[in-house]
């Protein structure tokens, strides 16, 4: 036997029952679950022939983030590099985003896991394994200057508002992650927004950097060209080399991403591809409009896409099997209005240039609206019993 799992079966009735030990029980499970995993097995029948348990569908979405978080180390580094005059690429460029990145992520799970041992013993139920893909899709979504006490204050926020007083993992109306940025977004304006890029430590004042979805057009002049001369070239937005916050500058890896989630079904491709129709329809109809040009109105859909983060919401929060609709008609229409809202936030109110943020959690509301009205739907269409 496994000197290891022998080691827990023999300490694990301290833990359970009557044990001393027994209020430590969810600290317990998560830990050793984190060893052995599926844990237990189905030894009489029915069984059930499914290889996707909970924790292979977050080891999925996890594996899925990998494109995206190890070039949001580089890309960090490589920014840093450009911000501080201090250019800097290959390993040199990972190992000082390393520096940002690393602090952020090991915050959120520390303060994370806090909040849901401390709710798990509360509540006397096992800690849930969505925290290990929240913790790491809150830190994707933030500029890696932010503080690290802000992350703190992010991820609580996140956990406790956005899911554990809706009753826990699975209950939760809204993404936690995605939450617990908006809460940041709102109370720290100029951290979240704008010139989120802040880099240097050894500057007196620092330098920084304006996001492609910050630039204005000046009078005469087109978005597109606005964006042109100041370095965010189509190219450069969809592989990622940009400032921005950590995992939202490549589309590239987005679609890496997606397509992994698609392929082993983990991510509904309905929602994906209907947010990818309703931001191109909409930017179409917006790119057509008469006297726009120098606003996003008239970015076109290319821009939109591959700008701010509406690939990796999209990809990764609106696609959540919670908060999302569980019909699919409903998840057709629940993506194409994230897409349409994005472009419509971002156009019409500059003051939120992000829409895709707001977009997901406008419509995590809405969702089991939607799945109420194809259910209806489909009541009526039935026969009637004679």
């Amino acid at each position: 036997m496994n000197p290891l799992k022998k080691l827990f079966d023999s300490t694990q009735k301290y833990f359970s029952g009557s044990g001393k030990f027994n209020a430590l029980a969810p600290l317990f499970d998560a830990t050793k679950t984190f060893f052995f995993l599926p844990s237990p097995r189905t030894r009489h029948i029915p069984f059930v022939r499914d290889s996707l348990d909970l924790k292979r569908f977050m080891s999925f979405v996890i594996l899925s983030l990998m494109p995206v978080l190890l070039f949001g180390i580089y890309n960090t580094g490589l920014q840093a590099g450009i911000a501080t005059g201090k250019p800097c690429t290959g390993v040199e460029a990972f190992l000082t985003g390393l520096t940002y990145v690393l602090p952020i992520i090991i915050v959120t799970y520390a303060v994370g896991f806090f909040w849901e041992i401390l709710f798990a013993s509360i509540r006397g139920h096992k800690i849930s394994e969505g925290l290990l893909v929240t913790g790491l899709l809150f830190p994707l979504t933030l500029p890696p200057t932010i503080p690290l006490w802000q992350v703190a204050v992010g991820i609580s926020f996140g956990v406790v508002i956005g899911k554990e007083l809706f009753g826990g993992t699975g209950r939760n109306v809204f993404n936690p992650a995605l939450t617990g940025r908006a809460f940041l977004f709102f109370s720290y304006p100029l951290t979240m927004s704008g010139d989120v890029w802040i880099a240097g430590k050894t500057l007196v004042d620092g330098v920084s950097g304006a996001t492609a979805l910050a630039v204005t057009a000046q009078e005469g002049q087109t978005i597109t060209a606005a964006l042109a001369d100041s370095g965010f070239t189509l190219s450069k937005l969809f592989l990622g080399f940009v400032p921005g916050s950590i995992g939202e500058t490549s589309t590239l890896c987005c679609l890496i991403g997606a397509a992994f989630l698609i392929l082993t079904r983990v991510a509904n491709f309905r929602i994906i591809i209907g947010g990818l129709a309703g931001l191109i329809l909409t930017s179409l109809v917006f790119y057509f409009i008469p006297g726009t040009s120098g606003s996003w109105l008239n970015a076109g859909p290319l821009y939109h896409l591959c700008a701010g983060g509406f690939m990796f919401g999209i990809t990764f929060m609106a696609t959540d099997p919670v908060s999302a609709p569980g019909t699919d008609p409903a998840r057709w229409v629940f993506g194409f209005l994230i897409g349409f809202l994005t472009v419509t936030i971002r156009a019409v109110n500059p003051a939120f240039v992000e829409g895709a943020m707001l977009a997901i959690l406008f419509m995590n509301v809405f969702a089991p609206l939607l799945d109420h009205m194809v259910m209806k739907y489909k009541v009526s269409k039935r026969i009637p019993n004679v």
